[in-house]
């Protein structure tokens, strides 16, 4: 799937399972580099520059693209687990883009905030689609 980031660890980004489509664990790094949007760091790995509302568009593009190349669709979404690394900081950004996505489609939700994710990303999604 060159359309989407590379996985940062040995597992397939989508897979099929009856009538479902399972896509891992999706962060926004943008397909073919290691680019994260919405961050800027110096070359010590400090924030330079930081925008939760970019990496939030570019992980739902991420798992639409996910999906597209699964055979699935967004619509066709039924359950979306959120991981947040800063739950009091980003929810109500993430849940206001959120609202704008699913207007139609409304799958089961879990939102979770964790320690930290296998890169400097603060948002990443799992999903659950009807194939």
């Amino acid at each position: 799937m060159s359309n989407l980031p590379k996985p940062m660890g040995l597992y397939p980004m989508t897979r099929k399972a009856g009538g479902l489509i399972f896509v891992s664990g999706m962060g926004p790094r943008e397909a073919g580099s290691d680019n994260i949007p919405g961050l800027e760091l110096d070359k010590y790995g400090n924030y330079k520059s930081f925008d939760f509302e970019v990496q939030v568009h570019s992980v739902f593009k991420n798992v639409k693209t996910a999906l597209e190349e699964a055979g699935s669709s967004w619509d066709k979404i039924v359950d979306v687990t959120v991981f947040l690394t800063n739950m009091k900081r980003d929810f109500q950004t993430y849940n206001r883009i959120y609202a704008e996505y699913f207007k139609e489609n409304q799958p089961c939700r879990t939102t979770v905030e964790i320690t930290s994710l296998p890169s400097p990303i603060a948002i990443e999604l799992k999903v659950i689609a009807e194939a």
